[in-house]
């Protein structure tokens, strides 16, 4: 990990941890998990919210001005909304898609969930991912939510991220072990 994002990853894991007390203490979770969707798409889907949050052009105040309207109009739960105009204040904005990740990772660890990111060829279905998620629940010993992406460069197969552990059995990384194999015999 590179020194500034492991910087971004400390200060980021600081607020989410406050923020999950808080709401944990008051019983707003799940209003916090609600508030943190509604992040979530802005920071997929606005590039003026992405700018808003990076821009170094952008002064203190109007980023806290900014992010107090966007926090009312998106409806957060006050906890959220306080700790965005605090990290505005502060010019910590630029964390917010690492307080998003620790955040869910918090409320996920406190429900007794993990999550594991699954890549494959192609899509899977309805009934591929619940026979994936009751398999990996088996193994690792709590809920599972499935994260699953598509790369077609796989060829075929999966590769399953839980935690720190990662699963390939993809045919692209058959592939590329048969090729090694292959380069030390020749």
């Amino acid at each position: 990990m590179s020194e500034p994002a492991s910087i971004s990853q400390g200060i980021a894991a600081r607020y989410a941890t406050a923020v999950f007390e808080i709401a944990k203490e008051s019983k707003a979770v799940s209003k916090l998990e609600k508030g943190l969707d509604e992040i979530q798409t802005a920071l997929e889907s606005s590039e003026e919210f992405n700018a808003l949050i990076t821009s170094p052009v952008v002064s203190r105040a109007e980023q806290g001005q900014a992010i107090a309207a966007i926090s009312k109009k998106m409806g957060l739960p006050p906890v959220l909304a306080n700790t965005l105009s605090l990290m505005a204040e502060n010019r910590r904005l630029f964390v917010l898609p690492q307080l998003v990740e620790s955040l869910r990772a918090l409320i996920a660890e406190d429900k007794g969930e993990v999550t594991a990111e699954v890549v494959s060829a192609k899509a899977l279905t309805k009934t591929q991912t619940e026979k994936l998620a009751k398999t990996l629940k088996a193994r690792v010993g709590k809920d599972v939510i499935i994260n699953a992406t598509v790369d077609q460069t796989l060829v075929g197969g999966l590769v399953v991220k839980v935690g720190s552990k990662m699963i390939d059995t993809s045919i692209r990384s058959k592939l590329n072990s048969l090729q090694n194999a292959m380069k030390e015999v020749g």
